[in-house]
């Protein structure tokens, strides 16, 4: 006869006292830190879930309490693109933030790799000046800046003063890619100096390829700037609806539908839409990149 040979059971001894104590103690803070992200998720959601939700709401319906639209009018967006001149602050607002944020980092990346990786007399002051532009707030030279713009150049009432100086690049995009370069180690480009590779060859081949996620998280923070900025179109362009931003037409249509929140709120929509499209599919990189830049000093 054949025996079947049983794989022995092994005994679990029940859990101590201690054990239970330690899991029980494990779960509570596991139950505790995804409640915060939670309640966090929502803190940061539900303004946006309001805005959309109204933006689909009859004219009527929008001035009450309910909070889910009874007929989802989707209409709404069709007639704010039927909005006079909405498509001429869509056409303007990508002009400033795609055509700024080329000339940003083009001007920023040759001077944050000359402070990360050249070794000059003067590099530490010149660093420092450069902090020191960040820390100046644009209010305390608008005025000197507008002067020029409109009196000695002649370009008030367009979007040029805005775009012009991002060429002659931007402090804080300078000192953040100078921070993730200087986490390139130097061998690199020691050995492409080796190899025969002069200072932009070595610039192009090696340090662009590894430096991806500094120049994203520069781009997308330039780009998320330029197209927020209202400070900026309200000073030179207000004179001219032609040269609008989305950011100062939207003052403009939100006067002008005061009572339509409806056409107000998916006006809004509008507006927040390709920024959180472009963080969302951009992310990895921004964060990436934005986490390397305090790795070395």
């Amino acid at each position: 006869m054949t025996q079947v040979l049983e794989r022995p059971v092994e005994l679990r001894s029940p859990a101590t006292p201690a054990e239970r104590t330690a899991r029980r103690k494990a779960l509570l803070e596991w139950i505790a830190v995804h409640s915060l992200g939670v309640a966090a998720a929502l803190f940061f959601t539900l303004p946006f879930v309001f805005v959309f939700l109204t933006s689909l709401m009859s004219d009527s319906q929008a001035l009450s309490r309910d909070l889910i639209p009874h007929t989802w009018e989707w209409a709404n967006y069709r007639r704010v693109f039927d909005t006079p001149g909405f498509l001429t602050w869509w056409k303007n607002t990508l002009i400033y933030a795609g055509l700024g944020t080329v000339l940003t980092v083009v001007s920023s990346i040759p001077v944050a790799y000359a402070l990360a990786k050249f070794r000059f007399r003067g590099r530490n002051l010149t660093l420092m000046l450069v902090i020191s532009m960040m820390m100046l707030p644009p209010q305390v030279v608008v005025i000197p800046m507008y002067l020029f713009w409109a009196k000695q150049l002649d370009l008030s009432g367009t979007l040029w003063p805005m775009i012009i100086p991002l060429a002659f690049g931007d402090a804080f995009s300078i000192f953040l890619l100078r921070q993730f370069l200087m986490t390139i180690p130097n061998e690199y480009v020691d050995a492409a100096k080796v190899d025969g590779c002069g200072d932009l060859r070595t610039l192009l081949k090696i340090v662009l390829p590894m430096a991806k996620p500094g120049i994203a998280a520069v781009a997308l923070f330039q780009f998320f700037n330029a197209w927020n900025d209202y400070f900026g179109p309200q000073i030179y362009a207000s004179e001219n609806p032609g040269a609008w931003t989305l950011s100062y037409g939207l003052e403009s249509f939100k006067g002008a539908h005061h009572t339509d929140w409806n056409l107000t709120m998916a006006a809004t929509v509008l507006v927040m839409a390709p920024v959180i499209l472009v963080f969302f599919f951009a992310q990895k990189a921004f964060v990436e990149g934005v986490t390397l830049t305090g790795v070395k000093g």
